[in-house]
């Protein structure tokens, strides 16, 4: 036992959360309705409350103290005080031990119990009933840190966005089954800075891994009884707390140097954060801490009925924006992020979400506002999830300059022109380029929109071209969850096949689709994985399936090799070619005598208003003039390229496409063919008015080499 603390000294109240200054401790926590608020205090293990004591000082709302010789590694925890009224909103019940919003560490795990909800779950008056039980023994502690780290000369890569490629990976997933990590590192913020694992970001070329929440989360009580986990972890409930199941030793030190080590390797970290809501659920759920610390203020509630939640994100609850205190601690929280733990941006989950005013979503929102004047996070990358699940939370292209967003648009259409639909060629044409339609209005850049063909939610790139329904019967719920329109098409087959015209449609599909994603203008994101053709067996909704279905498999077949041997040299390809990485939209206007683009016919003409309305059209080619990129590099010189002809064919037959006539006798070589993985070196060479066959549903990539200054 722990020897007992002298009663608290009346501390400050800020900073919030539990702060050590090396003599002691200082504890601040706000809440705007509470009477009473008690400081819990564990042993070394977290099962025994050894100290209860009350705040001795509240000051604008905030209730604090300090405790003298309080030193790192204090597990603690809050009770709070104040009327139990659900249907005016409040839901106080001191009986339940409550996790501080700001604690920087959290530690153990949630044990599931009637304990922990701040009602009797068997009563017929549910949730306006009340339960005495108390939870503490089986509920998660906050520990005090020491945040000292040596950074010594920690740098962000702050690789510029033109130039960024994104790697969304799953901490756990991508390491647990790696064959060149040491099995007590795997699943593990270790091994996501181990030897072998930059190694495969290098070789692949990407420039940034984003990383699904990795903020402590809880694993919902349905799933935990069903045998599942809250996999993803899109179900945060402490904001400054790197999760503890991806430490080898609990600590947050672990995470620091993590990302130290990337920063080193020249790769950037963007973390997938989930601000719009809680674990804490709607009004059945369990009083974990924001809830129980005030729940009037922290959620938004429904105006006519305090009782109920207004749920714009299908988990439950919304964090309320709208009040300055809770806008403080997101803001807080990203700040913390940035300067303590030194990450490179974030990715918002349901981002609609937080922007959102009374009812509509704001484009000039507070919580926009306040983060596009703050003078760090307006400097960090910043994406947005741009919708939600409320009326008219669809806000792709709306979101203010300074943002990029995850743009759905250009994955819908690709999805529909690979799987062979017509009449699309108008909105690919926009989606290749950058988007203007949707970036262009407010002063925003190409790489505005984050392109991408998957990403966690939905199919793997390999599943996308080899089922059209989903099939998540390993979820629980007989196949209902998940995505019923996923734009899919598994070539003639429903699942693994051994047919080798099908396996091989199949591996063209995939390369179709790499290829469409990297030489489109915007910022590419790639799923991990699906460089390999790692496969989730159909499952589109794997959300809670922490095993083999979801856990990348490293043993590749000789196709998968050949796969990702493709990714990496078509990454190498658009890294070395400025004429794939614009920082300006297209013209379309003669730039020196020469368009910057132009959209060709299978002809070879330039393609005419009306061509770019009919049903029938699966076909399109498109010229980069090199010499047309107007964009200058870092030391004021002109920027100029080689030339390219992107042919692309989704019809299911082969079109003779013929070469287009700019300049008499122009040479161009084959760089790229999706029917191969490979281009062989002594591929023939192509002349002006030739005609090239483009197979049925193939990408080709042509180049003609000219001589151009830097």
């Amino acid at each position: 036992m722990n020897k007992p603390f002298p009663r608290l000294w009346p501390g400050k109240p800020y900073p919030l959360g539990a702060t050590w200054d090396g003599s002691g401790v200082n504890f601040a926590l706000f809440s705007e309705h509470a009477e009473r608020v008690e400081l819990c205090l564990f042993d070394d293990k977290g099962q025994r409350e050894e100290q209860r004591v009350a705040l001795p000082e509240q000051t604008d709302q905030v209730w604090h103290g300090y405790l003298p010789e309080a030193r790192p590694g204090l597990l603690y925890g809050y009770r709070v005080y104040g009327p139990y009224k659900p249907e005016e909103g409040h839901r106080f019940n001191p009986n339940k031990l409550l996790l501080d919003p700001y604690a920087k560490d959290i530690h153990g795990m949630l044990r599931w119990s009637d304990a922990h909800f701040g009602y009797k779950i068997q009563s017929n008056r549910k949730d306006l009933s009340y339960n005495w039980s108390d939870n503490a023994r089986n509920m998660l502690k906050c520990r005090v840190i020491d945040p000292a780290f040596t950074w010594g000369n920690d740098r962000s890569p702050q690789t510029p966005w033109h130039e960024t490629i994104i790697y969304e990976l799953h901490v756990k997933g991508f390491t647990r089954l790696h064959p060149l990590i040491p099995p007590r590192l795997r699943g593990t913020y270790a091994a996501l800075a181990s030897e072998p694992v930059i190694e495969h970001f290098h070789r692949l070329g990407v420039t940034a891994i984003e990383l699904m929440p990795i903020h402590t989360f809880i694993n919902d009580h349905y799933l935990v009884e069903h045998g599942l986990s809250n996999y993803w972890g899109y179900n945060s409930i402490g904001f400054f707390a790197p999760d503890n199941r991806y430490g080898t030793n609990g600590r947050v030190n672990e995470f620091k140097t993590m990302i130290k080590t990337l920063h080193a390797a020249g790769i950037e970290v963007i973390l997938d954060v989930v601000y719009n809501h809680t674990a804490e659920g709607n009004e059945l759920g369990p009083t974990l801490s924001f809830r129980g610390i005030d729940n009037a203020v922290y959620y938004r509630l429904m105006p006519d009925n305090s009782r109920y939640y207004k749920d714009y994100t299908g988990c439950g609850n919304t964090m309320n924006m709208m009040h300055p205190r809770v806008l403080q601690l997101i803001m807080d929280s990203l700040r913390y992020w940035v300067l303590e733990m030194h990450v490179d941006g974030f990715r918002f989950d349901l981002a609609a979400a937080l922007a959102r005013g009374l009812h509509e979503v704001d484009r000039l929102g507070a919580f926009l506002d306040t983060i596009h004047q703050d003078p760090v996070l307006s400097q960090v990358k910043l994406i947005a999830e741009p919708w939600d699940l409320g009326e008219g939370g669809y806000q792709v292209g709306n979101f203010p300059v300074g943002w990029t967003e995850w743009n759905g648009k250009y994955r819908d259409v690709v999805r529909d022109y690979w799987k062979g639909e017509g009449g699309v060629i108008d909105e690919l044409g926009y989606r290749l380029t950058g988007s203007s339609d949707l970036y262009e209005h407010n002063g925003r850049r190409p790489y505005a929109s984050i392109n991408f063909i998957t990403a966690h939610d939905g199919f793997t790139l390999h599943d996308l071209v080899s089922y059209d329904h989903k099939h998540n019967e390993a979820n629980g719920e007989n196949n209902r969850d998940g995505e019923n329109h996923n734009r899919s098409w598994n070539c003639g087959v429903e699942g693994e096949t051994d047919d080798p015209a099908i396996c091989s449609l199949r591996m063209r599909q995939k390369r179709n689709f790499l290829a469409t994603l990297f030489l489109s203008q915007g910022v590419p994101m790639l799923v991990a994985g699906d460089e390999m053709g790692r496969s989730q067996q159909g499952n589109n909704n794997a959300y809670c399936q922490d095993n083999q279905i979801s856990w990348l498999n490293w043993e590749l077949s000789r196709e998968n090799r050949e796969l990702l041997h493709f990714a990496q040299a078509l990454i190498g390809l658009t890294k070395k070619h400025p004429c794939f990485r614009r920082r300006n939209f297209f013209q379309g206007h003669s730039i020196k005598g020469k368009k910057d683009i132009v959209w060709l016919n299978p002809d070879g003409k330039e393609m005419g208003e009306e061509q770019w309305k009919h049903d029938y059209a699966r076909c399109l080619g498109v010229f980069l003039a090199g010499s047309g990129i107007n964009e200058r590099d870092t030391q004021g010189h002109l920027i100029t390229d080689d030339d390219f002809l992107m042919l692309l064919n989704a019809y299911h037959e082969e079109i003779l496409f013929k070469l287009p006539d700019f300049a008499v006798d122009q040479e161009w070589r084959v760089l790229i063919d999706t029917m191969s993985s490979v281009i062989p070196p002594d591929a023939p060479h192509y002349r002006s008015g030739e005609g090239y066959s483009l197979q049925g549903r193939s990408l080709a990539l042509l180049i003609h080499e000219r001589k151009h200054t830097q």
